[in-house]
């Protein structure tokens, strides 16, 4: 219904009801997991039809940009891997650094659980998988079920709703947050190429730029992104994986506003009453310059009381989710099957190593963690959780997939049919943890429900 002093076009009522519901739906954690389910489900269509040829060449189409005698070419599926995902780690560094300065990370023994969890969560499936295959080129991928996709970790969980305490999604997301460092120093260190020490110092002096502009208190975007950028060139150079780069231009965005709340709060008030004062009755913004001018002026505000690096994570944030990520999955989730040979794939040692670490590793490291560190007195677990319910959040975080399989890509570069194999375990694990962990919770709500209806029965039998 139009209020008196809106100004709409003639179809905007109608695009409201269509678009409203829809942002609505976008804005949700559990919008990237769907997504990522859908782009899976069509890459492994498009791997496995008569378009398998098709997808496959459209991978491996080269890109090249060009300066001069200077020339960075690499195909599509390279620039997916190492370029657009960049963004992922970028937005996955704005989140860790949050977390550590404001979050659930901020207070020791708040933080105590969830690190615990996590790292028990990346040794104990690390272990597994080396047990299974101890030596040779297969040894490489020990790392591969440590990680946790948070997208379809954290979706499943919000589609499970009331099923499941809050503090239970708090928990989780803190474990992946950890979970996701834990495989960033993971590929920093162990997933690295020959050192180019040029490059690598090259890339030191474009990191110290970036923490000069925030000790400058230079607070605009743009010079961090284009010192970023350069810095992802010289990591590409120099060995080290180039989407660290992202990380750690994401830590030096800076954290602080430019106005406390109660001066922004007193601004706003000044700049609204000139704006009562400019007013124009029955006139649009467009036909009154002074009232516009001020508007700009609240704008600006509004940006310098919100920091950097809450204004970046909000921006880049659906961008990645609902673009980014399900590039990576279109591009890396494309593996042939072969149902006939399904059995034999499975039984692979670097298939096997992947699942048993993924579904039995994982809620194995994450639930003996959290118990642990409860039990020892180091920290706490969230109201209302109880230990079905960090079970059960341990069985999600088997759900590898986005980190999982571009620690796969690292590991066995060069060796096509053991990528496929590792995928493959990936993907089964992943629908297994996803699968197992929701199953679980259902049937812990439940128990807790019959529990809860249970008692007005006992206290009237005792009366």
């Amino acid at each position: 219904m139009k209020k008196e002093g809106d100004y709409q076009a003639p179809l905007e009522p109608t695009f409201e009801r269509i678009a409203t519901p829809f942002e609505e739906f976008i804005h949700q954690e559990s919008a990237s997991g769907l997504l990522l389910i859908a782009t899976t489900l069509l890459a492994l269509v498009a791997a496995n039809s008569v378009l398998g040829h098709f997808y496959h060449d459209l991978l491996h189409i080269p890109i090249a940009f060009s300066i001069g005698p200077w020339t960075l070419e690499h195909s599509l599926h390279h620039w997916i891997n190492d370029g657009l995902m960049g963004l992922f780690f970028f937005v996955v560094g704005l989140e860790i650094k949050r977390e550590v300065l404001v979050g659930e990370l901020a207070s020791v023994r708040q933080a105590a659980v969830p690190i615990v969890a996590a790292i028990g969560g990346m040794l104990v499936p690390a272990g597994i998988y080396f047990l299974i295959n101890p030596e040779g080129p297969m040894a490489a991928g020990w790392a591969i079920p440590m990680a946790t996709d948070i997208a379809f970790a954290v979706g499943i969980m919000v589609l499970l709703g009331s099923r499941v305490p809050k503090t239970l999604l708090t928990f989780l997301v803190a474990l992946a947050i950890v979970d996701d460092l834990g495989a960033v120093a993971v590929i920093a260190l162990f997933y690295t190429e020959d050192i180019a020490l040029g490059a690598l110092g090259l890339g030191g002096l474009f990191l110290g730029t970036l923490v000069a502009f925030n000790l400058l208190g230079i607070r605009k975007p743009w010079p961090y992104f284009l010192v970023g950028i350069f810095l992802w060139l010289a990591m590409l150079q120099s060995g080290i994986h180039a989407t660290l780069a992202g990380i750690l231009t994401a830590w030096t965005i800076p954290a602080r506003p430019k106005f406390d709340p109660r001066t922004f709060s007193r601004l706003v008030r000044q700049l609204m009453d000139r704006f009562d004062q400019k007013v124009s009755p029955g006139r649009s913004l467009i036909h009154n310059p002074d009232q516009h001018a001020l508007v700009q002026t609240l704008e600006n505000g509004v940006h310098q009381v919100e920091t950097p690096l809450q204004r970046l994570e909000h921006l880049f944030h659906l961008p990645v989710a609902l673009l980014v990520i399900p590039i990576f999955a279109f591009a890396n989730a494309g593996i042939p099957l072969h149902l006939e040979e399904l059995g034999n794939v499975v039984s692979e040692p670097v298939t096997l190593g992947i699942i048993l670490g993924l579904v039995v590793g994982k809620p194995l490291g994450v639930a003996g963690g959290a118990l642990l560190a409860a039990r020892l007195g180091i920290g706490e677990l969230p109201a209302g959780v109880r230990t079905a319910h960090v079970v059960g959040a341990g069985m999600l975080s088997g759900i590898g997939f986005t980190m999982s399989i571009f620690i796969a890509n690292l590991g066995f570069a060069g060796m096509e049919e053991t990528i496929v194999l590792a995928k493959t375990g990936i993907l089964a694990a992943s629908l297994m943890a996803g699968l197992g962990g929701t199953f679980w919770l259902v049937a812990a709500s439940r128990r807790d429900q019959e529990a809860l209806e249970a008692v007005p029965q006992e206290e009237g039998g005792t009366a």
